[in-house]
């Protein structure tokens, strides 16, 4: 593995929120600045946390994108139904940061497929309904929509509770394609279409096939979530202490 120095090193999220999402906030900037995609979607975006990160990614690392959000916003059987609240602020903080180059699609995963021609994403993010049936659901209904050399990131691959079943379609698809799994939170996974990428050594180590490599990327993403944790916290108290709290 080359010396690889992250993009997200300095990084702190602009939107945050309750989400399990943070635990791979720094991979989630790191992979658009390292892909540097031109079409990024992701399926299902709540509050925003996931989609957010990316688009800071590229309006700080000068990536030329554009991103699409797909949701209800109206909640599901495993997040549990939520009041037009998040829909606001999620529409809210698009439009004061990322209006340029984003856009929010409320409608379902199915109704916004026709959006996107085949081979034109870059980069999805699947991330809706958890069960082995609506996973496979959405990876097989989009993936021809991913382009050759493009990424699928694919959350909660690691949870083992309620009826989720993400993570035993992503063992379907690690037998057949090349991915990666992030243990750590609720798990994330990352399959490879085929095709040419772009020379960095975060791509590398990713589908490295060295168990060594692929361990070491693992423990440097446990220790950077802990370290923008850690000054998250620090800066929430400086905060306080500004305002006399």
């Amino acid at each position: 593995m080359r010396l690889y120095l992250p993009a997200s090193l300095g990084f702190l999220p602009r939107r945050m929120a309750f989400s399990t999402w943070v635990d791979h906030l720094p991979f989630g900037y790191d992979i658009v600045a390292a892909l540097r995609p031109r079409v990024l979607v992701e399926l299902g975006t709540q509050a925003g946390v996931s989609y957010f990160c990316f688009c800071q990614a590229a309006a700080e690392q000068g990536v030329e994108l554009r991103a699409h959000a797909v949701d209800t916003f109206r909640g599901d059987a495993h997040t549990a139904g939520y009041d037009e609240r998040i829909w606001n602020e999620v529409s809210a903080h698009n439009a004061a940061h990322y209006a340029g180059f984003s856009t929010l699609h409320r409608m379902l995963f199915e109704e916004a497929a026709p959006l996107f021609a085949p081979e034109s994403i870059d980069l999805l993010h699947i991330d809706g309904y958890h069960t082995y049936e609506a996973v496979r659901a959405d990876f097989e209904l989009w993936w021809p929509r991913v382009r050759p050399g493009g990424l699928v990131l694919l959350h909660d691959v690691a949870a083992r509770i309620l009826d989720f079943g993400a993570y035993r379609y992503f063992a379907e698809l690690a037998r057949d394609h090349e991915a990666f799994l992030f243990h750590h939170g609720f798990g994330l996974g990352v399959v490879a279409k085929p095709g040419p990428r772009p020379a960095s050594p975060l791509l590398e180590a990713l589908f490295s096939a060295d168990p060594e490599v692929e361990d070491a990327l693992r423990r440097f993403y446990v220790h950077l979530a802990e370290d923008q944790e850690l000054r998250r916290k620090a800066a929430r108290v400086r905060a306080l202490r500004a305002r006399g709290g």
